[in-house]
């Protein structure tokens, strides 16, 4: 009875090792990152003993050519979905025109700074995703390749980040990206370095818009076997096929790999142990026909490595024919695969 299910976990080891020689890069993902009570900090007092110490609402203007800031915000949502975490920045501006006016840079491109962010992503109940850091020329045009079709309906891009790495969800990712003005989007709060960051919340912060073209080093997939995908009954661990589909309601196993990094936690390249089970870390999302459904269990599977098992459950509604079953993490998705349904 095992043994078919048995032949899909040596396909998935397989496919693991296989994936390491595999030439090409994965299709790329889009994020798109919310950031709230955003303030930057100005570099406008340079007596050290003064910085981090007025509790009060504070103001500053613009900081002038090779001025520095700081910068933190609240990353409050994913592609639209909550999420938790911190935006950090460290900023030197370099105010740069083909047509400068006096203290300004002449330059073939216009840029006000150059920019390193950290985008340090939580799921909604505090859980670590990962890390996303980006080098960025602010201000002007953004990436080419992102300007069209990349952005949010309605929104202007400026800036162009070029995403240098990640940890996590996100380890060797790599990428571009900009910020979007949209309506009710004010931009960072521009506040004295004097302020004590710890009231930040409670003075309150601007919105900024970012939205990244993430090209991950892996993505997640649904492992196909011999006899197909390795998609597998819950009662009987019995590969769903033609001859023996999902039923609508019922609950499924799918054995994918490439999740990312797992709760108590097991380095990269380890076997996952058996007790306890190690739950996947990021958000895991199995859509079927296009539509979510829910995904009762994401955990390493006892034994292998960068494997997991993904148990969900087949919508009510499912009608019957081939369905479309795809699975994301971290907000990355992987390919289709279809499976008969009863």
């Amino acid at each position: 009875m095992f043994s078919r299910w048995k032949e899909l976990l040596i396909a998935a080891a397989c496919a693991v090792c296989s994936e390491a020689g595999t030439t090409g890069v994965a299709p790329p993902t889009l994020l798109d990152i919310d950031v709230e009570n955003i303030v930057s900090y100005s570099s406008d007092v340079f007596d050290v003993s003064k910085f981090a110490t007025d509790s009060h609402l504070t103001t500053a203007a613009p900081p002038r050519n090779f001025g520095f800031v700081m910068a933190v915000g609240d990353i409050v949502s994913v592609n639209g979905k909550p999420a938790r975490g911190s935006l950090i920045a460290r900023q030197q501006a370099i105010i740069l025109n083909p047509s400068p006016s006096p203290g300004q840079g002449i330059a073939d491109v216009v840029r006000t700074a150059v920019t390193e962010f950290l985008f340090d992503i939580q799921q909604a109940d505090g859980t670590r995703v990962g890390s996303i850091h980006t080098l960025t020329g602010s201000g002007g045009s953004p990436p080419l390749g992102l300007s069209e079709g990349g952005s949010p309906l309605g929104a202007t891009l400026s800036s162009n980040q070029a995403v240098v790495g990640g940890t996590g969800a996100f380890v060797g990712a790599r990428g571009q990206g900009a910020s979007a003005v949209l309506p009710g989007n004010t931009g960072p709060r521009a506040a004295s370095i004097t302020e004590d960051p710890a009231r930040r919340r409670d003075l309150g912060g601007g919105k900024v818009h970012f939205v990244i073209q993430l090209f991950p080093m892996m993505r997640p997939e649904i492992v196909i076997g011999a006899s197909g995908p390795a998609v597998l009954h819950g009662d009987d661990f019995i590969p769903v096929t033609a001859a023996r589909p999902a039923r609508p309601g019922e609950t499924l196993i799918a054995i994918v790999t490439a999740l990312g990094p797992t709760r108590a936690g097991v380095d990269f390249g380890k076997p996952f142990p058996a007790n306890p089970l190690q739950t996947v870390n990021s958000p895991v999302e199995i859509t079927v026909n296009g539509k979510p459904t829910d995904v009762t269990k994401a955990v390493g599977w006892p034994g292998l490595v960068d494997t997991y098992r993904v148990e969900f459950r087949m919508p009510d509604d499912s009608e019957s024919g081939l369905a479309s079953v795809q699975v994301s993490a971290a907000w990355i998705a992987g390919r289709p695969i279809t499976i008969a349904i009863q």
